[in-house]
């Protein structure tokens, strides 16, 4: 089972920068499909975007392409979510999310190990 803690969110401008990252532990992080999730409070948790265990593969939510990019560090077992021209609907806990051999899709992290999430907050 593999354990994971985000880090990195904060309270910014609108337009600023953000990298977010998940540091995993217990277990083969390169065997993982890893992904990036987002909750408003009073809302449902909403896909942003994810990377196979191969890494071959990547999906973005629409709202956040060509602005936000997934990327993975094996040698340092740890995710990455670099978020570029940040808005105010980009307010939301952000969570990560592993599955073992997964393939990426926002489906396949109906069951999947979770992080505690990381507040980022955009103000206008």
């Amino acid at each position: 089972q593999v354990q994971l803690v985000e880090s990195g969110g904060g309270l910014v401008q609108a337009g600023d920068s953000l990298r977010l990252s998940c540091a995993a532990s217990g277990s083969t992080f390169n065997k993982y499909a890893m992904g990036w999730f987002r909750r408003v409070p009073g809302k449902e948790r909403e896909f942003v975007a994810a990377n196979s265990w191969s890494g071959g593969t990547t999906y973005y939510a629409d709202s956040v392409k060509g602005r936000l990019t997934i990327s993975r560090d094996n040698a340092k077992n740890t995710l990455y979510l670099q978020m570029n021209s940040l808005k105010p609907e980009d307010t939301a806990v952000y969570y990560c999310a592993a599955k073992y051999l997964g393939s990426g899709q926002p489906s396949d992290f109906a069951v999947a190990s979770w992080g505690q999430g990381t507040q980022v907050s955009v103000s206008s």
